[in-house]
């Protein structure tokens, strides 16, 4: 029982230092703040609909939204750092 305690409170500890990758700010659930948190469930869910009716890849979707002047400023940085961390993956792939 102590055991189990003492990795509760430790998790919970570490969930307290962690920061949003984006922003700084203190981490939610899905690794990044709150507020980027929602807009990154945003992002994920209007995909579908680009990719159905335009047939854009996910990296072109993300330029697009980084690119659009129209495109808030919170939502324009998730596709930044999406851009950012895709780019890294295929780096360290190579």
């Amino acid at each position: 029982m102590l055991q189990s305690r003492l990795s509760v409170e430790r998790r919970k500890e570490a969930e307290k230092n962690l920061k949003c990758p984006i922003c700084s700010r203190k981490v939610g659930e899905q690794g990044y703040c709150r507020l980027h948190a929602e807009v990154y469930e945003v992002v994920i869910k209007k995909y579908d609909r680009w990719k159905k009716a335009t047939e854009m890849s996910w990296k072109e979707y993300l330029r697009e939204i980084a690119k659009n002047p129209l495109t808030g400023e919170w939502a324009r940085e998730v596709a930044q750092y999406l851009i950012e961390v895709e780019g890294q993956k295929n780096v360290k792939n190579s």
